[in-house]
């Protein structure tokens, strides 16, 4: 330290320290000719020696000092970090006995030069560096700006943008022999009229489609989730959107409410956890199967719609309105198996007010009650599904004499003792199950997905036929015998049932690309309620490959083949089907 420094921190350090010293007649003979031996009063180097001689490394070195000791740790600080603490010679620190302003002196000088001496170390080493701290500090006063401006430009600190775009073209080819409509009774007209050449008169040219999302994920804790989509497309007269079979509706086609290129809210849901296991969801806009406790499959192609649902179109419908949800999973380490259960209700005429068009839990509703358990590992999945459906809400993917929803019969129409002759809305119970494999490294083998549904359709009194009866001065009406349905009315149907099998490839020829394949037969009538055999039979496939450009970027080649789309509304001994290639290219921003 320099003579200047000394002069002027000598004084400033005893008089700081004179409360905690002791005068120097309170020190015994001993210990005076003990402390004059080291130091010299007038000059402040000669403390100097003194702490060199008597300098020590650790704490462990004193032997009056203890770990129980209440200052323990800050002399371990003192001495490990700056090396300044000096014991007496015999090696001890006596820390219950005052210090005098000479030991003062010289323990705040060692520290002050310890202190001197890392700042002339940084000092050098700041200027042998100087031009590259010069360029760091040019690149953080730019990030600065930058982040400042985003800060100023962004429209909210909680929420975050995603978005993708999809296009794509493609045509259809309409083949089979079916040359007229069918003139079955019992067919509706649309669909007595979806035959080849008709098909190929409406539906046949190229077209070029697109579907866009724009997301909008909110967080408030970190864990919830305020989700917005607007969506928009213009599929509305596209073969794609589905016409004139469902069937041919792909799984990113928007028909947007008010017509094509109208933007619409397409989903507004508020999802947050309860505790550690819980989770529960609430929106004016959600859909069933995307609050589900265990994702079905592996496959995801997002090419034909039908091979979207799992293999069960009937219970995973993709109802979308008012939902409430609630989702349990076990808390198990990362990569373990786990057990899982979720449940939601969809009504999506839930912002209906008259109680015989919309509302919540009502028998216009259009409800879907789904619930769902199962349990997966890291390769693997099993779950088993329910979904209770109410009337007018349809099938979702199936032929076109199995996929309308079931009738709602006149609710108005209340006859004495409804209770018993059942005249309540008519609904089905959908019943699904599904298991997924897939390998642990990509190669030749593929994932293995399998799914199985059954819908049973319950109208407790079929097209009941009324009598006027008089009781007492009132005239009241009473359920006499139910019609026998037609073999091709909607209402003859007594139960239907659907499977898929899909095959996925990763990184096929090049990283990143993946190939797949799917088959199955969607909702197809399998029992009548006027006890004759049905002919609804159909089968349908998907082939693709994905080409990965980008991370951003993919393009997808595919085709598809409808064996008999229309069902039982084919002409009896007749064919009708369709070949359908595309190319659908994705952007992801």
């Amino acid at each position: 330290m320099k003579p200047f420094q000394q002069l002027l921190l000598a004084p400033v350090a005893l008089g700081l320290l004179a409360p905690l010293a002791a005068s120097a007649g309170e020190i015994s003979p001993s210990q005076r000719a003990e402390i004059s031996t080291y130091m010299d009063q007038q000059n402040i180097d000669s403390f100097k020696a003194w702490e060199a001689q008597n300098q020590v490394t650790s704490v462990n070195q004193f032997s009056d000092v203890k770990p129980t000791d209440w200052a323990f740790q800050a002399l371990s600080n003192l001495i490990e970090r700056y090396g300044c603490v000096a014991g007496y010679p015999n090696g001890t620190f006596k820390g219950g006995q005052a210090m005098t302003r000479y030991e003062a002196a010289a323990l705040l000088n060692a520290c002050l030069d310890r202190i001197t001496e890392v700042t002339d170390e940084l000092k050098r080493l700041m200027d042998e560096f100087e031009k590259e701290l010069a360029v760091l500090r040019g690149r953080v006063d730019g990030l600065e700006a930058k982040v400042g401006e985003l800060e100023a430009t962004q429209f909210s600190t909680t929420t975050k943008l995603q978005g993708d775009a999809v296009f794509v073209i493609g045509s259809n080819s309409f083949g089979g022999n079916q040359g007229l409509p069918n003139p079955a009774v019992g067919v509706p007209a649309g669909a007595a009229n979806a035959f080849p050449a008709n098909n190929r008169r409406n539906w046949g040219a190229t077209v070029f489609n697109y579907d866009l999302r724009l997301n909008f994920l909110t967080s408030f804790t970190g864990k919830d989730l305020l989700y917005t989509r607007l969506r928009s497309g213009n599929f509305n007269n596209s073969p794609f959107g589905g016409q004139p079979y469902n069937l041919m509706a792909l799984d990113r086609a928007f028909s947007p409410a008010g017509g094509a290129d109208v933007v619409n809210i397409d989903r507004l849901y508020y999802r947050f956890p309860i505790g550690r296991d819980f989770t529960a969801l609430i929106g004016a806009r959600a859909r069933n199967t995307e609050f589900l406790a265990i994702t079905p499959w592996f496959y995801k192609s997002e090419l034909l719609d039908v091979f979207s649902l799992h293999g069960a179109p009937g219970t995973y419908n993709k109802a979308t309105g008012a939902t409430f949800g609630l989702m349990w999973k076990q808390n198990v380490k990362k990569g373990k198996p786990y057990f899982a259960i979720s449940t939601a209700y969809v009504a999506p005429r839930g912002d209906n007010g008259n109680p015989n068009q919309g509302g919540l839990l009502g028998e216009r509703s259009r409800g879907t009650w789904t619930t769902q358990a199962g349990v997966a590992g890291k390769q693997w999945r099993f779950a088993f599904a329910w979904s209770y459906v109410q009337c007018g809400q349809n099938f979702r993917r199936g032929t076109s004499f199995a996929q309308p929803a079931v009738d709602c019969p006149n609710i108005t129409n209340n006859f004495l003792g409804s209770e018993n002759f059942g005249t309540s809305a008519s609904y089905s119970n959908n019943f699904a199950t599904t298991f997924a494999w897939q390998p642990k490294k990509s190669g030749w083998i593929p994932s293995i997905n399998l799914g199985w549904g059954y819908n049973a359709m319950t109208q407790p009194e079929l097209n009941p036929q009324t009598a006027t009866l008089r009781v007492g001065r009132s005239s009241v009406r009473v359920p006499t015998f139910a019609t026998v349905p037609t073999f091709n009315q909607s209402a003859n149907r007594g139960a239907s049932q659907s499977w898929s099998v899909g095959l996925q490839w990763s990184d096929v020829f090049i990283k990143g690309n993946q190939a797949g394949m799917a088959v199955g037969q969607p909702v197809f009538a399998t029992s009548l309620r006027n006890g004759e055999t049905p002919q609804d039979g159909n089968f349908a496939w998907e082939w693709w490959y994905k080409f990965q450009v980008t991370d951003n970027i993919s393009v997808t080649p595919a085709l598809f083949y409808l064996s008999r789309p229309n069902g039982q509304f084919t002409t009896a001994g007749q064919s009708s089907s369709v070949l359908g290639g595309l190319i659908q290219t994705q952007f992801k921003f």
